[in-house]
């Protein structure tokens, strides 16, 4: 079988033309569908071939918290009906990746080892902004295991001014 990335690409970029007019909109309902379609059990349900595309339909969308929009409705039909349900986590990652080269920005993934609350994630977002120099798309992960600060991830590159990484670079130097 074709690679998901390969499948994924034309939903992917056919997604992007049609929805250039509102590209934030269209991330934030594809990325619930994607969420709901990584799920094994549903991937299982809809290869089931007691279960009609129509009901597959029903119960992905009834599964979106904020319900879908027609283009969203739309995407989903299509992707059930050529039978890529697989492919939607792929393809919603490839949108992204595609609306962010198109702003000029980037994903930045923020390990914590606490919660971080809105004003604090502000302050942290511009100072990563001007440390990467570009605009980042920032959301947080709790990690535990960085005991405090945070981990910062842009793309391939890595921002580490957490205690466990401070801690790892003073036993490595006691031990040289």
């Amino acid at each position: 079988m074709a690679e998901l990335a390969t499948i994924a690409r034309p939903y992917a970029e056919a997604l992007f033309k049609a929805s250039a007019s509102d590209l934030s909109g269209a991330q934030a309902w594809l990325d619930q569908l994607a969420a709901v379609a990584a799920q094994p059990e549903l991937l299982q349900v809809a290869a089931n071939p007691k279960v009609t595309p129509a009901q597959v339909f029903d119960l992905i969308a009834g599964l979106v918290p904020q319900g879908l929009p027609e283009s969203g409705k739309n995407f989903l039909r299509v992707l059930i009906d050529n039978d890529r349900l697989a492919a939607l986590p792929e393809a919603a990652v490839q949108f992204r990746s595609l609306k962010n080269a198109a702003t000029g920005a980037s994903d930045a993934v923020v390990y914590s080892a606490f919660p971080i609350d809105a004003q604090a994630l502000q302050e942290v977002s511009a100072t990563l902004e001007q440390r990467f120099g570009r605009k980042l798309t920032t959301r947080v992960e709790i990690d535990p295991a960085l005991i405090g600060g945070i981990r910062a991830v842009v793309g391939d590159e890595v921002l580490d001014t957490s205690v466990k990484a401070r801690l790892e670079q003073m036993k490595a130097a006691l031990t040289a």
